[in-house]
Parts: structure tokens; sequence; C-alpha cells
């Protein structure tokens, strides 16, 4: 297991777990819990974390490296490609979107703000072109439902021709790249 973090949290309702995809692990836990009922919930729960970390490691294999050029090469793609084609898909579905910017999201492949700001990742543009449209409708979809609800879905399933769960699988299968020290 490995070292553990051990937060007390003031906002933490229960006690948390959690298996950073490092391997890291983190034990948050509100102060009225106490340190060994949360150290005990710990030791309950040792082999999912085991578990969890060998998963975490196995994922980490397969993960793509790029080196520092690559990023920039990408970087300089999706500034090129990713806004004006979601200024496109925007007009083509009637969104009402504001900014489209590209940055080096390393969690999310976009986000959309309340302004109706979105933002992509730039590893994006290393995605093929459907899964691009894919995330962009996904964000677009955002400036009509800031949430994540089933008509939020519904919406983002009518964009896509009946296909988001489809293209949501296909899209998990793929990694935002790590980027090589050399």
């Amino acid at each position: 297991m490995g070292e553990v973090e051990c937060v007390v949290s003031a906002r933490s309702r229960g006690i948390r777990l959690t298996v950073k995809p490092s391997g890291a692990v983190r034990l948050s836990y509100p102060a009225l819990v106490g340190r060994r009922r949360a150290l005990a919930f710990l030791d309950a729960k040792a082999e999912w974390v085991a578990a969890t970390q060998r998963r975490m490691a196995e994922r980490r294999e397969t993960i793509p490296h790029i080196t520092r050029q690559e990023v920039e090469r990408l970087r300089a793609e999706a500034a090129r490609t990713l806004p004006p084609l979601a200024y496109a898909l925007a007009e083509r579905f009637g969104f009402e979107v504001g900014r489209v910017t590209v940055r080096a999201a390393r969690t999310k492949w976009g986000s959309c703000s309340a302004r109706n700001d979105i933002s992509l990742s730039l590893f994006l543009a290393a995605l093929p072109r459907h899964l691009q449209e894919f995330v962009i409708i996904h964000e677009l979809c955002h400036t009509v439902h800031h949430n994540h609800s089933a008509a939020f879905h519904a919406l983002v399933d009518r964009c896509l021709g009946g296909r988001e769960r489809e293209l949501e699988g296909e899209l998990k299968r793929c990694r935002i790249p790590i980027v090589a020290e050399a």
C-alpha cells in the first residue's frame, strides 16, 4: 500500500478512501470520526486498495507517451482546428457559445463554464474527428444544461443521432498521453 496521506476534512461527511492514478492513497475523514476509526476503515479496505493500485499500474502501462515537441505540434494543430470546429458545430446545432479556448488539460477532454465558454484539451487534437465532434457536442450541450441530467443526455444523444453511449464508450478507451521528460 505504501504511504497514505491522511487528511482531516471539515467538509467531509464520512470516510473517503481514494487511489490516485499514480497509485498514491488518500484517506480523508471528518474530525468527529477520529483517526483510529479512519485507520480501521483503511485496514478493512487493504485488499481493495492493493487491487486498485494494481489496476492503476496496468492502466499506466497502456497510456501513450509523447515528447514535448509532439505536444507543441498538437497544441498548434488544436489551436488551428478545434475552435473553428466548435463554432461550426454550435452554428449547425443552434447553440449559443462564448469563447472557445485550447488548454493543456490533463484530466478532461473539455469543459464548459457558466458563461458558456468552452475549454478544450489540446490532446483532443490527437483523437479521430468523430470523437473530437463528440466531445465538442457534449460541451455545447452544457450551454443549455449545465449538469449531467437526463435532459442533458437526451440532448447530446439527439445531436449525435442516437450514438451518445457508443461514442462515450469509445472515448473512455482513449487516454491523454504522458509527456516524456526528454
